[in-house]
């Protein structure tokens, strides 16, 4: 069986703007939720963003990256 993870990871948070890339204890917040999934018995790792910094990231972490529409990328999505 194969099996797929995604990530969604927008970059227009109302309460900390672009949080999945801040930096806690020296990486990217986003980085750990990646590392878990790419150690897990996924056999994809997918993030999906509407942000080109945060999928820069994310690739810089060996994830996929599937940009999305900002209207697919709202608080009501």
């Amino acid at each position: 069986m194969r099996s797929l993870g995604i990530i969604p990871a927008r970059g227009g948070s109302k309460g900390i703007p672009l949080k999945n890339i801040a930096t806690l204890h020296g990486n990217p917040l986003i980085s750990y939720t990646i590392e878990a999934a790419l150690a897990s018995k996924l056999n994809r790792v997918i993030v999906s963003t509407d942000n080109k910094e945060i999928a820069k990231v994310a690739r810089d972490y060996s994830a996929e990256v599937m940009m999305r529409p900002i209207e697919l990328a709202q608080d009501n999505t």
